[in-house]
């Protein structure tokens, strides 16, 4: 029997999420939709990883605009 996982996350890698919003909107949307530091300041792949591996609530919210954006 095989486990089938309900997570649309599910074995969604946090570095194909941020790339997916980077290449579908840029920065400057990007920034606009979720207005984070990471995304508005001088922003790059590495440095938004970096936070939002350690910022919970900001990565919930780039999940939520990932799943919204594959819909």
């Amino acid at each position: 029997m095989t486990f089938q996982s309900n997570d649309p996350l599910h074995g969604v890698k946090l570095a194909d999420i941020v790339e997916y919003l980077y290449n579908e909107y840029g920065w400057e949307e990007l920034g606009e939709r979720i207005n984070i530091r990471c995304f508005t300041h001088n922003p790059s792949i590495k440095s938004s990883l970096k936070f939002l591996r350690r910022t919970p609530w900001a990565r919930d919210k780039v999940e939520q605009l990932y799943l919204r954006s594959i819909d």
